[in-house]
């Protein structure tokens, strides 16, 4: 497996080859990434991307030659989007920025291209290919993925389109259908673990070690499904930390206070979305039993911890396993999205062709135009007209005939491609239809 994943990107390889060449036709669209699938939680954070990485990704792409694409990472997935000559390309540009080994993702990786590609993207952005069915977080980490790419200038017309429409899709799919019903989250899913594994978890003392968004709403959770009051906060930024106990009447400590803090806990919830390892082993040595949570990707609980008898250690993909009855509700509602994907994606390749198709009109019409004006010039030395005249009404006769040759593209769709290189090669406007 790994000799034929090598061969597919070795053509593309961003330091064999550092000119890249491209043309933005459909098929040279494609998607590169790994995910939970296949993947577990800590191989997926060796390639994971933070802000400065993104930014850093996006400068190197440019240097070669690849200007139009986005990163989508989070803690299930981390997938490059955009054009190139190879999904070979978008390998080299990930490992270049990430701890990540090439050869590792090259056997683990899958790529897809064209409209396969394109469909996949849909299947994300609505929740279908989410670790937990309907996941409606992912939208907008995709949107916020692609604006971070805009605002890098490293987002093509075809790929905002894109985004828009796989948006648009999400949008419809969450109101008109039950794909996303019911609560079932990470969040969720740590409730309902706590609820299993602590019986008595209201009389518990527990501390969260980053308040960040998934620290904020499993405490949330914890404290509406499962009543519980005895919450400590530990934050970098204290600040941070202080806000969000004065709204939920928790308790909060400095992060410099974090070890007297975890020893005197029943429950160590580590969403700390750090770099490296927060929770250590030997912040655990000695103390009573626990269990650790760890939500962050990259891991941030040192897996020595696991080695420890008195600790019991449960990460991301452990919690997605925890299955709820919202989840085979979801799967019954799975066929209309894939039915809302289908209808809104035929229009995305009907805009992608009339949009290829408009450049060669245009230069049609230029050319029919520069004939009319030649003709015109050829004729004012000749008898005596009103040219004015004869230039509105050669001039509504080329509009007309631009009509005709678009409306039957548009009629014939099957043929349209067909009849526009024809429209080309007649013309000779020089449009490269890449």
């Amino acid at each position: 497996m790994f000799a034929a994943y090598a061969s597919i990107f070795a053509a593309g390889s961003l330091y064999t080859n550092m000119q890249v060449s491209h043309s933005k036709e459909i098929a040279n669209f494609h998607i590169v990434g790994i995910n939970y699938k296949k993947t577990d939680a800590a191989i997926r954070g060796l390639y994971a991307i933070n802000p400065a990485q993104y930014q850093q990704l996006l400068e190197h792409a440019r240097t070669v030659q690849l200007d139009d694409l986005f990163v989508l990472s989070t803690c299930n997935r981390t997938e490059i989007y955009g054009f190139a000559a190879s999904p070979g390309q978008f390998i080299d540009l990930l490992c270049s920025q990430t701890n990540g080994d090439r050869d590792q993702l090259l056997e683990m990786a899958y790529t897809k291209s064209g409209e396969e590609a394109i469909k996949h993207l849909y299947q994300v952005g609505t929740g279908l290919d989410s670790q937990i069915l309907g996941d409606y977080e992912i939208i907008g980490q995709i949107k916020n993925a692609a604006k971070f790419a805009k605002n890098e200038k490293a987002l093509g017309s075809f790929l905002e389109r894109l985004v828009n429409s796989v948006l648009q899709v999400s949008k419809l799919i969450k109101t008109e259908t039950g794909l996303s019903a019911g609560t079932v989250s990470v969040a969720f899913a740590t409730v309902r673990m706590l609820e299993r594994m602590v019986p008595d978890i209201r009389d518990k003392k527990i501390v969260l070690l980053g308040v960040g968004k998934i620290g904020r709403n499993t405490t949330k959770n914890m404290i509406d499904y499962l009543g519980v009051k005895e919450v400590t906060l530990i934050n970098r930024t204290l600040l941070v930390a202080e806000e969000f106990a004065s709204q939920h009447g928790l308790k909060y400590a400095p992060y410099e206070n974090m070890l007297p803090v975890i020893h005197d806990a029943d429950v160590i919830l580590v969403a700390s979305n750090a770099p490296h390892p927060t929770l250590l082993a030997e912040h655990l040595q000695n103390t009573t039993p626990k269990l650790v949570i760890d939500l962050s990707i990259p891991f941030n609980v040192d897996p020595a911890v696991a080695e420890l008898e008195h600790i019991s250690l449960v990460n991301v993909d452990e919690l997605s396993k925890v299955q709820d009855e919202t989840l085979q509700n979801r799967l019954s509602e799975v066929p209309k999205a894939i039915a809302i994907i289908g209808e809104h994606m035929e229009e995305f390749l009907y805009w992608y062709k009339m949009r290829k198709h408009a450049v060669v009109l245009k230069a049609v019409k230029e050319k029919l135009h520069e004939i009319h004006m030649r003709e015109i010039q050829q004729q004012k030395n000749g008898a005596a007209y009103n040219l004015e005249d004869i230039e509105q009404v050669s001039g509504r006769i080329i509009q007309k005939m631009i009509n005709l040759m678009a409306g039957k593209v548009r009629k014939e769709t099957d043929k349209s491609d067909l009849y526009i290189s024809m429209i080309n090669d007649i013309f000779e406007t020089g449009v490269n239809q890449e």
